[in-house]
């Protein structure tokens, strides 16, 4: 993945490795910023339940996205329960008693909109998006089930047999998602991010309707949820509409939140993840410093910035020298995931060309990042990063879905909306200097966990692992798991 996660707040879905033109220069990118700024304004309400409403203004089309957040994801359960979050995102489209299932995927899709939901580490999210007024309904229908949930055991039995089948699908039959989900259980010993989003087999294998209905009277309240509406619309009328629906909601007094610190790491961790594939590839994952404060906060932006300089766009450093110029690799990344309730990551990942080997790739992904260590990044590819930076910004903000994405990742993670534009002016301050510390603090073998997918052949049988036990874990597995129409 090429997406450096603190763009991805202020550019979702867009990714900074997108193949869109970078404009020329700083001054065009300024000129782009404020257009985008005044393209859309925002405002913020709160109910008298606790429910925050956030609504961006965008007159450009007559249509609105109408998204609802719950503060609470996969990184909320704990072990014996994993994957609850994803399995209610399930039974939410199971029905009320004004809406029986399937009514309100159907009455979304009569209405000419469409609609779906996603569950990530840091939260849950249901959309619908439609014609703009429509928008009362849409209400209406979300909050309704906010409050009206009807789980029957015959439903869940159902559901979950299609959760296990998703799993199957998107993690046991993918070489890509069995290597994330290893990477990821090695990699963390105490945060809660070291369980999959879609939850272990076993855990689903006995999971109860009663863990379900728990995870929904603990979470889906008004006051751990945030309303984002954008697109054309007036903001008083939004609020209006929340206040006859949503406020008609009873809150319920939240669960005290204790998200375990990750111990530091005492030495470099190699895993290898064999199972029946085509081709190796290897992930190395090093811990770094999230973003909590968008002012006090320094290194998280300097990261953002190096992980665009080694594969942000089509001729970065990593791209350029061992794909194109070396031959090395097939394939080649690098992202940092800063933005969440919980620690953060900087990867490379790669896929060997044939006759190359994953520990060649890992030498020498590494030793280009000590290469920026010793001599930092020039002046022009800083400008050239910058602008694709600001342009990703700018291009995403042609989308309203994409404007509320920005806005719900941000204050899931504990960023206010508020900030989104000065998280775009820290970036675009970031020096050489700063790029070239990071990449000097924060990429030794303390820091390091490598997985090596070692592939087996298709027909079953074992291959042995050559060499020294190599690491693999992919950087391109999704940090969402969204439910299937």
């Amino acid at each position: 993945m090429r997406a450096a996660v603190l763009v991805l707040a202020l550019s979702a879905p867009a990714l900074v490795g997108a193949q869109t033109p970078a404009p020329p220069d700083a001054p065009r990118t300024d000129a782009l910023r404020t257009e985008a700024r005044a393209a859309a304004t925002t405002h913020e309400f709160r109910l008298r339940n606790g429910l925050r409403l956030i609504v961006r203004e965008d007159h450009r089309a007559p249509t609105v996205v109408h998204q609802v957040w719950y503060r609470a994801g996969s990184v909320d359960e704990v072990s014996g329960t994993t994957g609850v979050a994803h399995m209610l995102e399930h039974m939410m489209f199971r029905g009320t008693p004004a809406y029986p299932a399937g009514t309100f995927s159907r009455i979304v899709a009569e209405l000419g909109g469409r609609d779906n939901a996603m569950t990530s580490r840091d939260y849950t999210m249901y959309y619908q998006q439609a014609e703009k007024s429509h928008l009362p309904k849409l209400m209406a229908m979300e909050a309704d089930r906010m409050a009206n949930l009807k789980m029957a055991p015959d439903d869940f039995s159902r559901e979950m047999k299609v959760v296990m089948e998703e799993r199957r699908l998107r993690t046991d039959d993918s070489p890509s998602g069995t290597l994330f989900e290893q990477l990821m259980a090695n990699m963390y010993v105490a945060s809660p991010y070291r369980h999959p989003i879609v939850g272990w087999m076993d855990d689903l294998q006995h999971m109860t309707l009663d863990d379900a209905l728990d995870w929904y009277r603990r979470w889906y309240t008004p006051a751990n949820a945030v309303v984002v509406v954008a697109g054309d619309v007036d903001p008083q009328a939004v609020r209006a509409m929340a206040e006859r629906t949503y406020g008609r909601v009873a809150t319920r007094p939240l669960p005290a939140r204790t998200l375990r610190e990750e111990p530091p790491q005492k030495g470099i961790k190699r895993i290898a993840v064999k199972v029946p594939a085509e081709n190796p590839s290897v992930v190395l994952a090093f811990k770094t410093p999230a973003l909590r404060d968008v002012e006090k906060d320094a290194d998280p932006y300097a990261l953002d910035v190096l992980a665009a300089v080694l594969s942000g766009y089509e001729n970065a450093r990593l791209d350029r020298l061992l794909v194109r110029e070396q031959r090395m690799a097939d394939s080649v990344s690098a992202g940092y995931d800063g933005l969440g309730r919980g620690p953060a990551m900087f990867t490379l990942s790669a896929t060997p060309a044939k006759g190359h080997t994953t520990e060649a790739l890992e030498q020498a992904m590494r030793a280009e990042v000590a290469r920026i260590a010793r001599e930092g990044v020039s002046a022009q590819e800083l400008r050239r990063i910058k602008a694709q930076l600001v342009a990703s910004q700018v291009y995403k903000r042609d989308s309203v879905f994409g404007q509320g994405m920005e806005i719900g990742i941000a204050e899931m993670s504990g960023i206010s909306w508020r900030q989104l534009d000065r998280m775009l002016e820290r970036i675009q301050s970031v020096t050489s200097e700063q790029v070239q510390a990071v990449a000097a603090r924060y990429f030794g073998d303390d820091a390091l966990t490598v997985a090596t997918l070692v592939p087996q052949p298709l027909d079953g049988k074992a291959r042995p692992v050559p060499g020294d036990m190599p690491t693999t874990a992919p950087t391109t597995a999704p940090a969402s798991q969204g439910r299937p129409h």
